[in-house]
């Protein structure tokens, strides 16, 4: 999906979402082997995963207005709950990050093609 498309591919955007929750718990659970200097490193996977758990679920992918509409929902909660993180607002910064860069891939229809494991 490049910039030069404006046709919005539901199942692209599935496939990403799926890639980035895998990726995500395949991060969480290096930085957990790693102990007390990957906490945050275990923050930021545990929350990319619960931002495309959360967007996986909703079932929203197919309907571009509507995923954008989940996102700005999500971006307004003040807090994001979850059990077995170590910081909670670190965790809550990394899911605002996760959810801001995911809207910016959807407001430009651009980036959900990059299925790579390491994204930047």
């Amino acid at each position: 999906m490049g910039s030069s498309s404006d046709v919005w591919d539901g199942e692209v955007v599935r496939n990403w979402l799926d890639r980035r929750f895998e990726a995500a718990r395949f991060e969480q659970a290096a930085a957990d082997k790693c102990g007390y200097e990957a906490r945050d490193d275990y923050d930021k996977a545990a929350a990319e995963e619960w931002v495309c758990r959360i967007l996986k679920t909703a079932g929203r992918a197919d309907d571009r207005v509507a995923f954008a509409a989940q996102l700005k929902g999500l971006l307004a909660q003040d807090e994001y709950e979850i059990t077995g993180i170590h910081d909670d607002r670190r965790f809550d910064r990394y899911v605002r990050a996760n959810l801001r860069k995911v809207a910016k891939m959807t407001k430009a229809n651009d980036g959900f093609a990059n299925t790579l494991r390491y994204q930047g």
